[in-house]
């Protein structure tokens, strides 16, 4: 299943017993990747090895909910209407090319972004290429072309991420 399949009710109020059980991908992931692993097994060795693992999984726990609020700021829709908007201005966007050819490689980055925790985009990029002929639907764009755009929807994701949590989480020094 890919982050498309997954139903996203955005009727759910925030704190709502709905909210309670639903997770989102990026949150879960990113939030137990920042750090609540690390700061849950630093806290845990002060207890010996025993320790660290349960403070491990303590730590990723409060880090994947910290991560859910991360990523109720990502919505599928804001990123699609950012880069219709947007997309003619990318250095990569061809004039005879319409945002409809470029939207699955968007959509793409998102989706890919979620399902890769942890992991920047040259990491990903080899399995990305791979997929994208399964991935691309209507588009006519190759790999060569789609991956400015997918690499532009990740990053922005991966900034607006990592401008919300402290440190470097996706490791691209900045």
């Amino acid at each position: 299943m890919n982050a498309r399949d997954t139903k996203i009710d955005s009727d759910v109020k925030p704190g709502s017993v709905s909210d309670a059980v639903v997770s989102h991908p990026v949150g879960t992931g990113v939030g137990a990747l920042l750090g609540g692993a690390a700061a849950g097994a630093a806290a845990g060795t002060v207890a010996g090895p025993v320790g660290t693992v349960v403070g491990a999984v303590a730590g990723a726990i409060v880090g994947g909910m910290a991560g859910n609020e991360v990523a109720k700021a990502i919505d599928p829709k804001v990123e699609d209407a950012y880069w219709r908007e947007n997309y003619k201005d990318r250095p990569y966007a061809e004039d005879d090319k319409s945002y409809e050819e470029y939207a699955p490689a968007y959509r793409y980055g998102v989706d890919s972004f979620s399902q890769n925790p942890g992991r920047n985009f040259d990491e990903a990029e080899p399995e990305l290429g791979r997929d994208w002929g399964s991935t691309r639907g209507n588009s006519s764009l190759d790999w060569d072309k789609a991956k400015h755009a997918t690499r532009d929807a990740w990053t922005r994701l991966s900034d607006t991420v990592e401008r919300a949590t402290p440190g470097d989480s996706d490791r691209d020094g900045k």
